[in-house]
């Protein structure tokens, strides 16, 4: 009679998905430095959507409103030299890892102080300064690159991580699962973070994928996955802590699935009909990640109303800044068309 052979330990350990950490309790300064970046983050994008409906933003401009706690958090539990990669949603990205207001929205405006000197848009800036490798217009290009960084990381022992940003729409794209398998065999340092806001393009995730929890899509490759509260920036901090750690230390990827929500339609143009009024109120009024802090700040007695609409106000002098720049600084020279070209 043939006997069923014992699992290992490690093979029987990453057969469900991880139980996600519990959040980080933030001291006053993490509150306070989470507050101020997300509101920069969702007062930029405010800013964007209207200059976009005023003619001053061109092509496609997909805005982060509602998810600025997936990249805040995870910023803050990165070390010096760790890089950052995504898709086309990708303002918040830069501002998160200290890109100039100015030189976004220049971008965006398409004028010669862009980061990308006013030829790359929305979707193609880029910063190797800050170890900002580009958000990217192919749905799912970045999981491929990402990994490529974890590899040259791995190859340079530098102890560094990246971090690959996709949605729960790229989540289904065939590269994905080759970096996956790639990045499981060779034990490379990156994190996969799953930015599931609910409705990819427009459709929602339960019609378009078989396996909705996004945090066990690695689970054939040996790829542990947390799913997260993606609306809580402590408990993205906390995840964010212990995927970097693991990924650090030679244990190789892991996925996180931020459960998150955007209030906007997938890009300007969409009306977002597929989704109701009252669907997108309740997310903001029961879990917009910047009340949920705020609220904390103000519990604790660490802030008043005072003290945080003084936080916003002078959030909101940057945004004004950067998009009246946006809108006088010149537009690239023509000759900037032959230049930063490959042959």
């Amino acid at each position: 009679m043939a006997t069923r052979a014992k699992k290992s330990p490690a093979r029987s350990a990453q057969t469900s998905a991880a139980k996600a950490p519990k959040p980080i309790e933030f001291t006053k300064e993490q509150e306070l430095e989470a507050y101020r970046q997300m509101l920069l983050i969702r007062r930029f994008e405010e800013k964007a959507g209207q200059l976009y409906g005023m003619g001053f933003i061109g092509g496609f401009c997909h805005l982060y409103i509602g998810q600025e706690a997936v990249v805040t958090g995870m910023q803050m539990s990165l070390k010096e030299g760790d890089q950052n990669i995504t898709g086309y949603r990708d303002h918040g990205h830069m501002l998160a890892c200290g890109m100039s207001p100015r030189g976004v929205m220049a971008e965006l405006t398409g004028r010669r102080g862009g980061l990308s000197k006013g030829k790359g848009g929305s979707m193609h800036m880029f910063s190797k300064e800050k170890h900002f490798y580009g958000g990217h217009g192919i749905v799912g290009a970045q999981v491929s690159l990402g990994t490529g960084l974890a590899f040259a990381n791995r190859y340079r022992d530098n102890g560094n991580v990246s971090l690959a940003y996709f949605g729960d729409g790229a989540a289904n794209q065939g590269q994905v699962y080759e970096s996956f398998n790639m990045a499981s065999l060779w034990k490379l340092p990156v994190v996969y973070i799953i930015e599931n806001n609910r409705y990819a393009m427009g459709t929602s995730v339960s019609r378009a994928s078989a396996e909705t929890d996004f945090s066990k899509r690695g689970l054939s490759f040996n790829i542990p996955g947390i799913q997260v509260d993606g609306m809580d920036v402590r408990a993205v901090n906390a995840a964010g802590e212990e995927a970097t750690a693991w990924a650090r230390s030679g244990k190789g990827p892991m996925i996180l699935e931020m459960q998150t929500y955007r209030y906007r339609g997938h890009s300007m143009s969409d009306p977002a009909k597929y989704r109701s009024k009252d669907e997108v109120q309740k997310m903001r009024s029961d879990h917009d990640p910047i009340e949920q802090v705020k609220n904390r700040l103000i519990e604790k007695g660490w802030s008043t109303e005072d003290d945080l609409k003084k936080i916003d106000k002078d959030v909101r002098d940057i945004v004004a800044d950067a998009a009246d720049f946006a809108q006088s600084d010149p537009e690239p020279d023509a000759s900037e068309l032959y230049t930063d070209i490959l042959l």
